[in-house]
């Protein structure tokens, strides 16, 4: 999908700024669409007349335009109408309305204008089919619509401190409107806006309130007060807040309104959004009590582990203190995924870094009298949490397994692990220059490797002998199934 900058460079080259500005209007004008019950299309101009770059349709209302008409040109009839607005610098009103199809358009024009210069056109183009009186709704929010569209003209609006974009909460148009004067007083508010403020404690209309008074009746411990709450509610500022009281939670956005630069008063969108906060409150508790969990884990793990330490010091036979060290080396390398993952809130584990640590502590534990180089090509990247402990045992245990086999006899070694990974596959190749492979491996570690490779991580793995040494083959599947 192009952007809106690809898009009009098709037609004519933009500026940095150029190009900014127009984003930054194209991300907030669904607000002044919805206010207007209008469709919004904006046009540059080029040799030829007039062309479509981008568009909006209202949520409130029907659409003008069944179809996408961005990359179309204006006709003819209409050129003269969006160059008046060009060259005006002021929204122009058509005189009659124009036919499209089967029925009558209503069309504004007006210029796009930035540090002074119009850049582009922008229409507001209103469907003629149902005729009738405006409700008081329809008039304030049509009065909303034309001051932030004379803002446009003026170059003061959008308002780079804005918060656009797809925010969680972030309330719209049809979640409740309030408009203020220039001190903060309510001259309309919507029945949902009235609604929301209801569910905070607010009894009665609020039609000339003092907004920033009645928001500070309802707040009684000041300490959990948001430092932008004030200058939201007086609409002194782009910005968005969240009013929480009674255990309601409202999320509140400013618009401010100017005229020549002079503050007029502010355009306030308002969302009940107290069931969308208690449900991140429970993701969060949860999130907690996981990390918490595997936390608890690895803290018993490395008990688990110590003990073992413990206990292969009293015993004398060298089989059963091997057993229990690579016993105690297969609980740490676990210990170790856990603690990875009581530091994160993702269900996804940066293995790279839990691969480096678990092979330099699987060679170290392995053969302390051997110096291994480990070397380390490729990235694992992201793996599924579930996975992590598998793949890490199987990592650890194959580089274990050349330390112990591959380096018998010798002061020094080197281990190269390469990763080779795709959305759906991990290709793992562990190969050492040591003595080489005689037969394949039959012990207990080789065991875990093939249960783990082929039942947990539904993979396949083949031992091979090269020259120069031995190599194995990881295959693993690494999204979830």
């Amino acid at each position: 999908m192009a952007t809106l900058r690809e898009t009009a460079e098709r037609f004519g080259p933009l500026t940095d700024a150029e190009a900014d500005w127009l984003a930054l209007l194209t991300a907030d004008w669904q607000i002044i669409a919805d206010l207007a019950f209008a469709d919004l299309v904006m046009w540059r101009e080029v040799p030829d007349g007039f062309v479509a770059v981008a568009q909006c349709r209202p949520s409130t209302g029907p659409t003008v335009h069944q179809d996408d008409v961005v990359g179309t040109m204006a006709g003819p009839t209409r050129v003269a109408h969006l160059r008046r607005a060009l060259d005006e610098g002021t929204i122009v009103a058509s005189r009659e309305p124009r036919w499209d199809e089967t029925y009558a358009v209503r069309e504004d024009a007006l210029p796009v204008v930035m540090n002074g210069r119009a850049i582009a056109v922008l229409t507001r183009e209103v469907s003629q089919v149902v005729s009738r009186s405006s409700s008081r709704l329809e008039l304030n929010y049509k009065g909303a619509s034309d001051d932030l569209l004379r803002m446009i003209t003026q170059g003061e609006f959008p308002v780079h401190t804005s918060v656009t974009g797809p925010k969680r909460g972030a309330p719209r148009v049809g979640d409740g409107v309030l408009r203020l004067d220039s001190v903060g007083h309510v001259t309309y508010a919507s029945p949902n806006a009235l609604s929301c403020f209801h569910r905070l404690g607010v009894h009665g209309p609020l039609m000339n309130k003092s907004l920033p008074r009645v928001t500070s009746e309802l707040v009684t411990d000041r300490g959990l007060i948001d430092e932008t709450l004030a200058m939201v509610v007086m609409g002194r500022a782009a910005w968005r807040t969240d009013l929480e009281v009674n255990g309601a939670c409202l999320s509140l956005r400013a618009i401010p309104v100017s005229v020549d630069g002079s503050r007029a008063g502010a355009v306030l969108l308002c969302r009940d959004v107290s069931e969308l906060r208690r449900r991140e409150r429970e993701l969060i508790t949860k999130d907690a009590t996981i990390r918490e969990i595997h936390h608890r884990v690895k803290n018993n793990l490395q008990t688990v582990a110590a003990l073992l330490r413990l206990q292969s010091r009293r015993v004398e036979a060298p089989e059963a203190k091997e057993a229990l060290a690579e016993a105690m080396r297969r609980v740490s390398t676990i210990a170790l995924v856990h603690e990875t993952l009581s530091g994160t809130l993702d269900e996804l584990v940066n293995f790279d870094d839990l691969a480096g640590r678990s092979m330099r502590m699987a060679a170290d534990v392995a053969s302390p009298g051997v110096q291994v180089k480990i070397v380390r090509e490729g990235d694992f990247g992201l793996i599924p949490a579930q996975f992590a402990s598998s793949l890490a045992l199987v990592i650890t245990e194959l580089v274990t397994n050349a330390v112990e086999h591959g380096f018998v006899g010798r002061e020094h070694g080197t281990i190269t692990v390469t990763a080779r990974r795709n959305d759906t596959d991990l290709d793992v190749v562990i190969a050492d220059d040591g003595v080489g492979l005689s037969a394949k491996p039959t012990g207990l570690g080789s065991q875990i490797v093939t249960t783990l490779v082929e039942n947990e991580l539904g993979g396949s793995l083949t031992w091979k002998r090269v020259a120069g040494g031995s190599e194995v083959d990881v295959h693993v599947q690494v999204k979830d199934r």
